[in-house]
């Protein structure tokens, strides 16, 4: 891996981690269209460079973390069906489903569903419900599906939100808010696993990495709420839809599952 590599995928987890499109489907297609040869390496560096975003939105919204202590049952009823899910399943989602056939299906279904939510969103910001602690647990069912790459886990939670009632604007801050616990959680253990792959030969690119995902999942949260708040979900729908189609011709028969 070359440090413009590193800073392409670093731009891409930055981008894509907190918008309802996939970043794991995006660095998936980004793997193979760079053909960067570590591979094991390649799935360590993007595992670690996850800090970097996470890192972002506790800075955005430390306040909130340190203010609101109720806010902390909340995240742990989200983060439950997830975490038990992840446990048991994960290991045959990411050897059947981690190829680009497969992402490429999801973003078109996620985009489609996403459509479905922009209408729904519409409806809520006339009549919506406010979070409590039943609302916080439905959502951590709807991230399950984000196990599934391509899916999103911001499309799958901001779409749990809505569907439990919530205004736009409250159930995309609650997916930011979420992803802390789900992420770190994620990424420590999959580091934990990868932890063989983590020596001091490559710490600048790590670095690289993080640094660009970091700096870019702030512009990308920022740039989110106000977004949405004015336009609604519907490009995001589009924009999963186009890429997932092309994709799906670009890698179809070139890769079997678990490849």
């Amino acid at each position: 891996m070359t440090p413009l590599e590193a800073v392409l995928l670093g731009a891409i987890e930055g981008l894509t981690e907190f918008l309802p499109i996939s970043s794991t489907g995006h660095m998936i297609l980004a793997d193979h269209l760079l053909a960067i040869k570590d591979r094991e390496f390649v799935k360590t560096f993007e595992i670690a460079i996850q800090l970097g975003a996470i890192a972002a939105v506790f800075l955005l919204y430390v306040r909130r973390f340190l203010r609101e202590k109720k806010l902390y049952g909340y995240l742990l009823l989200g983060f439950l069906p997830t975490g038990i899910a992840g446990f048991l399943f994960y290991r045959t989602i990411r050897q059947f489903l981690f190829n680009p056939v497969s992402v490429s299906l999801a973003l078109v279904l996620g985009g489609v569903l996403l459509l479905f939510f922009d209408r729904l969103a519409q409806k809520n910001e006339k009549d919506h419900k406010e979070l409590t602690a039943k609302t916080a647990f439905a959502i951590g069912f709807f991230q399950i599906l984000s196990m599934v790459p391509g899916v999103s886990r911001a499309a799958a939670t901001i779409g749990g939100g809505l569907v439990c009632g919530l205004k736009r604007v409250l159930a995309v801050e609650f997916s930011f808010l979420l992803a802390v616990p789900t992420m770190v959680v994620a990424t420590g253990y999959d580091l934990f696993k990868q932890r063989g792959m983590l020596h001091a030969v490559h710490t600048d690119l790590l670095l690289i990495g993080a640094l660009v995902a970091f700096a870019t999942a702030v512009l990308a949260v920022r740039f989110f709420v106000g977004f949405i708040a004015r336009r609604g979900f519907w490009i995001f729908g589009v924009y999963r839809i186009v890429v997932g189609v092309v994709f799906f011709f670009v890698f179809w028969g070139k890769t079997l599952p678990g490849t």
